[in-house]
């Protein structure tokens, strides 16, 4: 009798810290320091596979396995509940400086 996999699902989830461990474990197989602040994860079988950084959007993922899925995902549910940061303001505008008025040619 033929036997079919069935996948396994997938957890998507913000680390806790009792995900630590894992996480440095992670990080040193993928030879990156482990990312610092919140983080969200791909588990996968209880397993964290990648991890994605929501500060600097840094990225641990196991070598050893096929994680560029896990790690799309994780960017997409990143992008969902992670508000867009307001575009960067220049120094004269934070200062509350005007910009002086161009001169027309005559």
């Amino acid at each position: 009798m033929p036997s079919t996999l069935a996948p396994s699902p997938v957890v998507m989830r913000a680390a806790r810290g009792s995900d630590g461990r894992a996480l440095a474990r992670l990080a040193a197989l993928d030879s990156k320091p482990a990312p610092r602040g919140d983080v969200f994860v791909a588990e996968v079988d209880g397993m964290i596979h990648a991890g994605l950084a929501l500060d600097d959007g840094t990225v641990i993922a196991d070598p050893f396995r096929r994680t560029a899925e896990l790690v799309a995902l994780l960017k997409l549910h990143a992008g969902a509940v992670t508000p867009p940061r307001p575009p960067r303001r220049g120094l004269a505008e934070r200062l509350g400086l005007g910009l002086a008025p161009r001169a027309r040619a005559a």
